[in-house]
Protein backbone atom coordinates (compact mmCIF):
# COMPACT_ATOMS: atom_id res chain seq x y z
CA UNK A 1 0.00 0.00 0.00
CA UNK A 2 2.91 2.15 0.37
CA UNK A 3 4.26 1.55 -2.54
CA UNK A 4 1.06 2.16 -4.35
CA UNK A 5 0.64 5.83 -2.61
CA UNK A 6 4.43 6.50 -3.50
CA UNK A 7 3.96 5.96 -6.93
CA UNK A 8 1.02 8.76 -7.19
CA UNK A 9 2.20 12.13 -7.91
CA UNK A 10 1.43 14.69 -5.29
CA UNK A 11 0.86 17.77 -7.34
CA UNK A 12 -2.09 15.87 -9.46
CA UNK A 13 -3.29 14.01 -6.03
CA UNK A 14 -3.45 17.92 -4.77
CA UNK A 15 -4.94 19.37 -8.07
CA UNK A 16 -7.74 16.15 -8.17
CA UNK A 17 -9.00 17.21 -4.46
CA UNK A 18 -8.84 20.90 -5.39
CA UNK A 19 -10.67 20.15 -8.65
CA UNK A 20 -13.35 17.60 -6.83
CA UNK A 21 -13.89 20.32 -3.82
CA UNK A 22 -14.29 23.29 -6.13
CA UNK A 23 -17.36 21.29 -8.49
CA UNK A 24 -19.11 19.77 -5.11
CA UNK A 25 -19.12 23.44 -3.80
CA UNK A 26 -20.77 24.63 -7.14
CA UNK A 27 -22.71 22.31 -7.69
CA UNK A 28 -23.99 22.88 -3.72
CA UNK A 29 -24.03 26.36 -3.91
CA UNK A 30 -24.08 27.91 -7.12
CA UNK A 31 -27.65 28.00 -9.06
CA UNK A 32 -27.44 26.09 -12.49
CA UNK A 33 -24.25 24.85 -12.18
CA UNK A 34 -25.57 20.77 -12.33
CA UNK A 35 -27.61 22.16 -15.43
CA UNK A 36 -26.93 20.41 -19.04
CA UNK A 37 -26.56 23.55 -20.80
CA UNK A 38 -24.12 24.98 -18.32
CA UNK A 39 -21.85 22.58 -18.46
CA UNK A 40 -21.64 21.93 -21.83
CA UNK A 41 -21.06 25.87 -22.13
CA UNK A 42 -18.36 25.18 -19.90
CA UNK A 43 -16.35 22.42 -21.74
CA UNK A 44 -17.00 24.25 -25.49
CA UNK A 45 -15.30 27.77 -23.43
CA UNK A 46 -11.82 25.09 -22.98
CA UNK A 47 -11.72 23.80 -26.23
CA UNK A 48 -9.09 25.97 -27.69
CA UNK A 49 -7.31 26.07 -24.28
CA UNK A 50 -7.35 22.34 -24.10
CA UNK A 51 -5.78 21.91 -27.72
CA UNK A 52 -3.15 24.91 -26.96
CA UNK A 53 -1.71 22.86 -23.98
CA UNK A 54 -0.91 19.92 -25.47
CA UNK A 55 2.12 21.26 -27.38
CA UNK A 56 3.06 23.98 -24.78
CA UNK A 57 3.47 21.30 -22.04
CA UNK A 58 5.53 19.76 -24.62
CA UNK A 59 7.90 22.77 -25.00
CA UNK A 60 8.25 23.55 -21.70
CA UNK A 61 9.03 20.65 -20.49
CA UNK A 62 12.60 21.10 -22.88
CA UNK A 63 13.20 24.28 -21.76
CA UNK A 64 11.46 26.11 -24.35
CA UNK A 65 8.04 27.91 -25.06
CA UNK A 66 6.16 29.51 -27.49
CA UNK A 67 4.24 33.06 -26.86
CA UNK A 68 3.28 33.17 -30.00
CA UNK A 69 0.47 30.65 -30.01
CA UNK A 70 -2.58 32.97 -29.53
CA UNK A 71 -1.43 34.72 -32.03
CA UNK A 72 -1.48 32.17 -34.50
CA UNK A 73 -4.73 30.95 -33.60
CA UNK A 74 -5.82 34.23 -34.40
CA UNK A 75 -4.29 34.20 -37.88
CA UNK A 76 -5.02 31.09 -38.89
CA UNK A 77 -9.04 32.26 -37.52
CA UNK A 78 -8.18 34.96 -40.40
CA UNK A 79 -6.94 32.87 -42.87
CA UNK A 80 -9.77 30.03 -42.59
CA UNK A 81 -12.23 33.00 -42.96
CA UNK A 82 -11.21 34.79 -45.88
CA UNK A 83 -10.60 31.23 -47.61
CA UNK A 84 -14.31 30.18 -46.98
CA UNK A 85 -15.50 33.78 -47.81
CA UNK A 86 -13.66 33.34 -51.26
CA UNK A 87 -15.71 30.18 -51.59
CA UNK A 88 -12.94 27.54 -50.98
CA UNK A 89 -14.60 24.87 -50.09
CA UNK A 90 -14.77 23.51 -46.34
CA UNK A 91 -12.56 20.43 -46.82
CA UNK A 92 -9.81 22.39 -48.58
CA UNK A 93 -9.26 25.49 -46.26
CA UNK A 94 -8.88 23.18 -43.25
CA UNK A 95 -6.11 21.78 -44.74
CA UNK A 96 -5.42 25.11 -46.39
CA UNK A 97 -4.82 26.80 -42.34
CA UNK A 98 -3.00 24.11 -41.19
CA UNK A 99 -0.44 24.32 -43.83
CA UNK A 100 -0.04 28.04 -42.92
CA UNK A 101 0.14 27.14 -39.40
CA UNK A 102 3.13 24.62 -40.01
CA UNK A 103 4.57 27.62 -42.20
CA UNK A 104 4.56 29.81 -39.06
CA UNK A 105 5.55 27.44 -36.98
CA UNK A 106 8.42 26.44 -38.99
CA UNK A 107 9.56 30.34 -38.77
CA UNK A 108 9.23 30.34 -35.25
CA UNK A 109 11.65 27.10 -34.85
CA UNK A 110 14.12 28.07 -37.73
CA UNK A 111 14.85 31.05 -35.87
CA UNK A 112 15.27 29.51 -32.52
CA UNK A 113 17.20 26.24 -34.16
CA UNK A 114 19.15 27.51 -37.19
CA UNK A 115 19.91 31.25 -35.50
CA UNK A 116 20.28 30.48 -31.97
CA UNK A 117 17.90 32.99 -30.33
CA UNK A 118 15.97 32.15 -27.24
CA UNK A 119 12.25 30.83 -28.23
CA UNK A 120 11.59 33.32 -25.09
CA UNK A 121 12.51 36.56 -27.87
CA UNK A 122 11.41 35.17 -30.75
CA UNK A 123 7.99 34.07 -30.14
CA UNK A 124 7.46 37.55 -28.24
CA UNK A 125 8.46 38.77 -31.45
CA UNK A 126 6.36 36.55 -33.51
CA UNK A 127 3.39 37.13 -30.74
CA UNK A 128 2.78 40.77 -32.15
CA UNK A 129 3.89 40.24 -35.88
CA UNK A 130 1.68 37.16 -36.59
CA UNK A 131 -1.58 39.08 -34.82
CA UNK A 132 -0.23 42.36 -37.04
CA UNK A 133 -0.79 40.30 -39.96
CA UNK A 134 -4.14 39.32 -39.22
CA UNK A 135 -4.97 43.12 -38.80
CA UNK A 136 -3.57 43.68 -42.40
CA UNK A 137 -5.48 40.98 -43.76
CA UNK A 138 -8.55 41.46 -42.44
CA UNK A 139 -8.22 45.35 -40.34
CA UNK A 140 -10.79 45.66 -37.61
CA UNK A 141 -13.55 43.69 -39.82
CA UNK A 142 -14.64 40.02 -38.97
CA UNK A 143 -15.64 37.53 -41.23
CA UNK A 144 -19.37 36.07 -39.93
CA UNK A 145 -20.76 34.46 -42.88
CA UNK A 146 -19.23 30.60 -42.29
CA UNK A 147 -20.64 27.54 -44.28
CA UNK A 148 -23.74 25.85 -42.26
CA UNK A 149 -21.14 22.85 -40.97
CA UNK A 150 -18.62 25.09 -40.02
CA UNK A 151 -21.60 26.78 -37.17
CA UNK A 152 -23.07 23.91 -36.71
CA UNK A 153 -19.72 21.85 -35.58
CA UNK A 154 -19.57 25.03 -33.57
CA UNK A 155 -22.87 25.30 -31.87
CA UNK A 156 -24.06 21.66 -31.80
CA UNK A 157 -23.36 18.70 -28.93
CA UNK A 158 -22.82 15.31 -29.85
CA UNK A 159 -25.84 13.26 -30.57
CA UNK A 160 -27.62 12.34 -27.26
CA UNK A 161 -25.38 14.24 -25.16
CA UNK A 162 -24.38 17.44 -23.61
CA UNK A 163 -20.85 16.88 -25.41
CA UNK A 164 -20.09 19.89 -27.50
CA UNK A 165 -18.75 19.15 -30.97
CA UNK A 166 -15.28 21.83 -30.09
CA UNK A 167 -14.16 19.47 -27.73
CA UNK A 168 -13.55 16.28 -29.87
CA UNK A 169 -10.34 17.52 -31.82
CA UNK A 170 -8.89 17.81 -27.87
CA UNK A 171 -10.62 14.10 -26.96
CA UNK A 172 -8.75 12.91 -29.88
CA UNK A 173 -5.51 14.53 -29.75
CA UNK A 174 -4.92 14.22 -26.26
CA UNK A 175 -4.45 10.31 -25.93
CA UNK A 176 -1.65 11.00 -29.02
CA UNK A 177 0.52 13.43 -26.87
CA UNK A 178 0.04 11.52 -23.28
CA UNK A 179 1.41 8.82 -25.12
CA UNK A 180 4.32 10.23 -26.94
CA UNK A 181 5.17 11.88 -24.07
CA UNK A 182 4.84 9.02 -21.43
CA UNK A 183 5.45 5.86 -23.58
CA UNK A 184 7.68 6.65 -26.62
CA UNK A 185 11.54 7.53 -27.38
CA UNK A 186 10.06 10.35 -28.61
CA UNK A 187 9.10 11.75 -24.87
CA UNK A 188 12.30 10.13 -23.43
CA UNK A 189 13.72 12.24 -25.94
CA UNK A 190 11.94 15.35 -24.63
CA UNK A 191 12.15 14.46 -20.65
CA UNK A 192 16.25 14.38 -21.15
CA UNK A 193 16.38 17.47 -23.62
CA UNK A 194 14.69 19.86 -20.82
CA UNK A 195 16.75 17.72 -17.92
CA UNK A 196 19.71 18.51 -19.22
CA UNK A 197 20.43 20.00 -23.11
CA UNK A 198 24.30 18.80 -23.14
CA UNK A 199 23.98 15.41 -21.68
CA UNK A 200 21.29 14.92 -24.37
CA UNK A 201 23.41 16.04 -27.15
CA UNK A 202 25.93 14.18 -26.23
CA UNK A 203 23.62 10.86 -26.20
CA UNK A 204 22.48 11.68 -29.56
CA UNK A 205 20.13 13.34 -29.25
CA UNK A 206 19.28 15.81 -32.33
CA UNK A 207 18.27 18.88 -30.21
CA UNK A 208 17.67 20.74 -33.25
CA UNK A 209 15.38 19.08 -35.27
CA UNK A 210 13.45 17.93 -32.26
CA UNK A 211 12.82 21.66 -31.33
CA UNK A 212 12.21 22.39 -34.87
CA UNK A 213 9.40 19.77 -34.89
CA UNK A 214 7.27 20.90 -31.81
CA UNK A 215 6.97 24.30 -32.89
CA UNK A 216 5.72 23.37 -35.63
CA UNK A 217 3.41 20.88 -34.08
CA UNK A 218 3.14 24.00 -32.27
CA UNK A 219 1.34 25.97 -34.73
CA UNK A 220 -0.18 23.08 -36.62
CA UNK A 221 -2.59 22.35 -32.90
CA UNK A 222 -2.74 26.25 -32.47
CA UNK A 223 -3.97 26.13 -36.03
CA UNK A 224 -6.83 23.82 -35.14
CA UNK A 225 -7.70 25.88 -32.43
CA UNK A 226 -8.31 28.33 -34.65
CA UNK A 227 -10.41 27.06 -36.64
CA UNK A 228 -12.71 25.48 -32.96
CA UNK A 229 -12.43 28.95 -32.03
CA UNK A 230 -13.73 30.75 -35.55
CA UNK A 231 -16.57 28.21 -35.61
CA UNK A 232 -17.82 28.62 -32.08
CA UNK A 233 -17.82 31.55 -32.07
CA UNK A 234 -18.73 32.15 -35.76
CA UNK A 235 -16.74 34.71 -37.09
CA UNK A 236 -13.20 35.36 -37.53
CA UNK A 237 -11.70 37.83 -36.00
CA UNK A 238 -7.72 39.43 -35.81
CA UNK A 239 -8.05 39.70 -32.28
CA UNK A 240 -9.51 36.56 -31.75
CA UNK A 241 -7.64 34.54 -28.36
CA UNK A 242 -6.29 37.93 -27.48
CA UNK A 243 -4.41 37.11 -24.31
CA UNK A 244 -5.16 33.46 -24.33
CA UNK A 245 -1.21 32.59 -24.10
CA UNK A 246 -0.70 33.88 -20.68
CA UNK A 247 -3.69 31.72 -19.50
CA UNK A 248 -2.25 28.45 -21.43
CA UNK A 249 0.75 28.64 -19.80
CA UNK A 250 -0.61 29.70 -16.30
CA UNK A 251 -2.50 26.30 -16.83
CA UNK A 252 0.76 24.09 -18.33
CA UNK A 253 2.52 25.71 -14.83
CA UNK A 254 -0.41 25.28 -12.28
CA UNK A 255 -0.10 21.58 -13.99
CA UNK A 256 3.32 21.19 -12.31
CA UNK A 257 5.46 21.65 -15.29
CA UNK A 258 8.59 22.88 -14.54
CA UNK A 259 9.54 26.18 -16.02
CA UNK A 260 13.14 24.76 -15.91
CA UNK A 261 12.19 21.74 -17.87
CA UNK A 262 12.58 17.80 -17.69
CA UNK A 263 9.89 17.73 -14.87
CA UNK A 264 6.34 17.23 -15.62
CA UNK A 265 2.70 15.28 -17.01
CA UNK A 266 -0.35 15.65 -19.13
CA UNK A 267 -2.03 14.42 -16.58
CA UNK A 268 -1.00 17.27 -14.19
CA UNK A 269 -1.98 19.49 -16.92
CA UNK A 270 -5.21 18.42 -17.67
CA UNK A 271 -5.97 18.69 -13.96
CA UNK A 272 -5.13 22.18 -13.99
CA UNK A 273 -7.15 23.20 -17.17
CA UNK A 274 -10.56 21.38 -15.54
CA UNK A 275 -9.47 23.42 -11.91
CA UNK A 276 -9.48 26.59 -13.66
CA UNK A 277 -12.65 26.42 -16.24
CA UNK A 278 -14.30 25.46 -13.24
CA UNK A 279 -13.39 28.33 -11.45
CA UNK A 280 -13.75 30.61 -14.44
CA UNK A 281 -17.14 29.41 -14.59
CA UNK A 282 -18.26 29.56 -11.31
CA UNK A 283 -17.33 33.03 -11.28
CA UNK A 284 -18.89 33.86 -14.55
CA UNK A 285 -22.18 32.51 -13.07
CA UNK A 286 -21.76 34.67 -9.92
CA UNK A 287 -21.41 37.68 -12.15
CA UNK A 288 -17.50 38.28 -11.75
CA UNK A 289 -16.01 39.65 -14.42
CA UNK A 290 -12.79 39.11 -16.87
CA UNK A 291 -10.80 41.06 -14.82
CA UNK A 292 -11.62 40.09 -11.62
CA UNK A 293 -11.00 35.72 -12.86
CA UNK A 294 -7.71 37.24 -14.12
CA UNK A 295 -6.74 38.51 -10.79
CA UNK A 296 -7.91 34.65 -9.24
CA UNK A 297 -6.35 32.79 -11.35
CA UNK A 298 -3.10 34.85 -10.77
CA UNK A 299 -3.50 34.13 -7.31
CA UNK A 300 -4.06 30.44 -7.69
CA UNK A 301 -0.88 30.40 -9.78
CA UNK A 302 1.07 32.36 -7.68
CA UNK A 303 -0.33 29.91 -4.76
CA UNK A 304 0.57 26.38 -6.69
CA UNK A 305 4.26 27.76 -7.12
CA UNK A 306 4.61 29.15 -3.47
CA UNK A 307 3.14 24.84 -2.83
CA UNK A 308 5.54 23.16 -4.92
CA UNK A 309 8.78 25.09 -3.85
CA UNK A 310 7.54 24.01 0.00
CA UNK A 311 6.84 20.58 -0.83
CA UNK A 312 10.14 20.25 -3.28
CA UNK A 313 12.22 21.76 0.00
CA UNK A 314 10.37 19.36 1.85
CA UNK A 315 11.36 16.14 -0.26
CA UNK A 316 14.87 17.61 -0.20
CA UNK A 317 15.11 17.74 3.24
CA UNK A 318 13.97 14.32 4.47
CA UNK A 319 16.33 12.81 1.37
CA UNK A 320 19.12 14.26 2.84
CA UNK A 321 18.00 13.31 6.21
CA UNK A 322 17.38 9.43 4.98
CA UNK A 323 20.39 9.73 3.30
CA UNK A 324 22.45 11.00 6.32
CA UNK A 325 20.69 8.21 8.73
CA UNK A 326 21.73 5.53 6.04
CA UNK A 327 25.52 6.81 6.02
CA UNK A 328 25.43 6.99 9.85
CA UNK A 329 24.48 3.31 10.25
CA UNK A 330 26.94 1.97 7.29
CA UNK A 331 29.47 4.00 9.38
CA UNK A 332 29.02 2.43 12.33
CA UNK A 333 28.51 -1.16 11.37
CA UNK A 334 31.16 -3.30 12.14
Amino acid sequence: MRKFFASIDFWDMLLAAACLATFLYAAIFVPNFLSGFNLSQLAASASEKALLILPMTLLIITREIDLSIASVLALTSVIFGLAVQAGIPTLAAIPLTLVFGAILGAFNGILVTAFGLQSLVVTLGTMALYRGIGYILLGTGSVNILPPAIVDFGINNLPGTQIPWTVVPFLLLAPVFAVVLQKTPTGKRIYALGGNPEVARYSGIDIKRMVFRLFVVSSVVAAIAGIVYTARLSNARANNALGMELDVITIVLLGGVSVFGGKGKLTGVMLALALIAIIRNVLALNQIGGDAQGMVIGLLLIGSLLVGNFWRSAQETRQRSRAMRETQRVSSAP
